[in-house]
């Protein structure tokens, strides 16, 4: 009975680090798609008007695309292209950006 346990939690643990992974390279994907055009392919930015990602506390940036998403922060660009993302989508692509190394 223990020993089923212990493989029901390990099979269940396996799974969550599964769908964690899936949901970074979806975020990976999305920031390539969305965002390397202005803020680099790394999160770095070559235009210095435009902000450098990589390295941004997580928070920050989820609580800076929402609030472009909902208007409190307008922007020409970011203001629409938060606005196609949805929460999960938003949370991804603040840890993946989060997780790369700062630059410049």
């Amino acid at each position: 009975m223990k020993s089923t346990i212990i493989i029901a939690t390990a099979v269940a643990a396996l799974g969550l680090s599964l769908g964690a992974s899936a949901a970074d390279q979806n975020a990976a994907e999305k920031a390539k798609t969305l965002c390397a055009g202005c803020h680099g392919p790394n999160g770095l930015s070559v235009n210095p008007l435009w902000p450098n990602l990589a390295g941004q506390k997580a928070d920050y940036l989820q609580k800076a695309m929402r609030d472009y998403k909902n208007g409190t922060r307008n922007d020409p660009l970011m203001s629409p292209i938060s606005g196609t993302l949805n929460e999960s989508e938003l949370a991804g692509l603040a840890a993946y950006y989060a997780a790369l190394p700062a630059g410049g």
